[in-house]
């Protein structure tokens, strides 16, 4: 039995699956990873948290690179690996996604916003730092683009940016706790294009592993957790997919 076979298998056998998603799922729809040569930070320096408060430069900065969309992260469409994702939903096996990826695809391939567990933000809209209000990324534009302002909250004032997690902010406790709930509630944990190698985010895996959840792996290039795994497939995410969830 080939490895896509036996990973049809494992999907047709399981009622509560938990699909965990990194960069890799993503890079087929053209949106560049962080870490590898020729990612996002091979090609920029981040800007941390703590710079963004304290630094008026490092926040015109870090909007010149929202609105000019430098880090790549956000326009491009869902590709086959989100629609199977998304299929595994309409047929009632899909408990939640946990991603680390902060693009929208999978709210964009119709997941409904309440199955995905965004453990690094989402960099389609803004949030106010003092008062936690939503800003849309068109509203904040012409402050921005045409005036030159840096935005701020339209009702507090207070600093606005974009709704990622960035490095030294801290990780959000709401969708941890939700995704530990989640990983041990699971049957099967899937993972779609995660080099596993970001804690806290890379230790689900394996407590879902431990709890006693069925693992699979897919991803290009090997992972330090893939002796652990039930299945791994190094193969490309959304010919693999579409195979296995027809």
């Amino acid at each position: 039995m080939s490895d896509r076979a036996r990973l049809r298998d494992l999907i047709a056998q399981s009622e509560r699956i938990v699909v965990f998603t990194g960069a890799g799922i993503s890079t087929e729809s053209g949106i560049p990873d962080f870490r590898s040569p020729g990612g996002v930070w091979s090609k920029m320096q981040p800007i941390y948290f703590q710079d963004f408060v304290a630094s008026e430069e490092r926040r015109r900065e870090a909007w010149t690179r929202v609105f000019n969309r430098t880090a790549g992260w956000t326009g491009k469409a869902p590709n086959d690996g989100h629609f199977a994702v998304k299929r595994l939903h309409d047929q009632g096996k899909l408990s939640s996604v946990i991603t680390q990826n902060v693009d929208n695809l999978h709210q964009d391939s119709g997941l409904p916003a309440r199955k995905v567990i965004e453990l690094h933000g989402n960099a389609s809209y803004a949030t106010c730092l003092s008062c936690g209000l939503r800003h849309e990324l068109d509203e904040l534009a012409p402050m921005f683009v045409e005036r030159g302002e840096i935005p701020t909250c339209r009702s507090c004032a207070g600093l606005v940016k974009t709704a990622t997690i960035s490095f030294g902010q801290q990780m959000p406790e709401g969708p941890m706790i939700r995704a530990e709930e989640e990983t041990l509630a699971c049957d099967l944990f899937l993972v779609l294009g995660s080099s596993l190698v970001v804690y806290p985010a890379a230790g689900f895996p394996v407590l879902a592993r431990r709890n006693g959840a069925k693992l699979v792996i897919v991803n290009r290039e090997p992972t330090e957790i893939d002796s652990l795994a039930h299945l791994v497939l190094h193969d490309e995410i959304g010919p693999v997919m579409s195979e296995a969830v027809p």
